[in-house]
């Protein structure tokens, strides 16, 4: 009796322990290849406790992707394909690839990252998508610069071969890709959500839409740990009065708090890029 409650727990916590180990990898498109695809160790260090996000956002999209790992019993109950899809938006230095990072680290995915404008037909498509692994992320930075994918007026000029098309990437997603595996998570980056064709964004396709704006004074708090190792400094009241009435990404705010291993001048020198900034 005992041995039938023990060994199930036995096989689960081995595959956990497997998991932990697994080394997360990724790969980009390589026509010299014999699969499409070349991988490297992904050793990006990006985790969701080195993310410049609001608490609450974080709280959300990790609970999010929680939910998603454990409902294979209610994708195949509901008849879905068990795959998400997220839209990362907002300005140059906000953050979003290190967040694929970290949503990659968190979960142990191995990354996929798409250039579309390396895929010279929707044949090609179809070969790199089915070549792509389970329990994998799927990215397609910059997707409002692709071009023939901001809107699909165009598509009917072309064959279905001649060049990559918005049906034909939607097509795959919904259709080929998507059931041809499980624990697929998909994720669009853009500068410019107003770009994009509406069709990418239903739900289906983009499940959750997160915005990675500017800097703000809880993000900052964040990096000034990360960075400097401090929870309390005598400039942090001016610094957030600075924040709510000027807008800088991450990555600048990052970018000065490196300058120097000296808190005091650090932080010194932050206050002085906000201020500049904010005349």
């Amino acid at each position: 009796m005992a041995l039938k409650f023990y060994l199930p727990y036995i096989l689960k916590r081995a595959k956990e322990i497997k998991e932990e180990k697994r080394v997360v990898r990724l790969h980009t498109v390589d026509y010299n290849g014999t699969d499409y695809w070349s991988s490297v160790v992904l050793n990006h260090p990006a985790t969701f406790d080195t993310m410049a996000m609001e608490p609450e956002m974080k709280e959300e999209l990790i609970e999010d992707l929680d939910m998603f790992v454990s409902r294979k019993d209610y994708y195949r109950r509901v008849g879905k394909a068990w795959k998400r899809g997220y839209l990362l938006y907002g300005p140059p230095g906000t953050g979003k690839s290190s967040l694929v990072a970290a949503m990659a680290n968190y979960l142990k995915f191995d990354v996929y990252d798409l250039d579309l404008r390396e895929v010279q037909c929707n044949s090609d498509l179809r070969r790199l998508l089915i070549g792509s692994s389970n329990r994998s992320i799927l990215v397609i930075e910059d997707i409002d610069c692709n071009v023939g994918l901001q809107n699909r007026e165009n598509d009917n000029d072309t064959t279905e071969d001649d060049k990559i098309t918005l049906s034909g990437l939607l097509n795959f997603i919904d259709g080929l890709w998507s059931s041809c595996g499980d624990e697929r998570i998909i994720v669009f980056t853009t500068n410019h959500k107003d770009r994009l064709d509406p069709a990418l964004l239903r739900p289906g396709r983009m499940d959750v839409h997160i915005e990675m704006s500017y800097c703000t004074f809880s993000g900052f708090r964040v990096l000034a740990s990360n960075y400097l190792k401090i929870e309390e400094h005598r400039l942090l009241e001016k610094i957030e009065d600075l924040f709510q009435r000027v807008k800088v990404t991450p990555a600048e705010v990052a970018g000065e708090l490196m300058k120097s291993n000296n808190s005091d001048v650090a932080l010194e020198n932050l206050v002085k890029f906000l201020t500049k900034q904010g005349t």
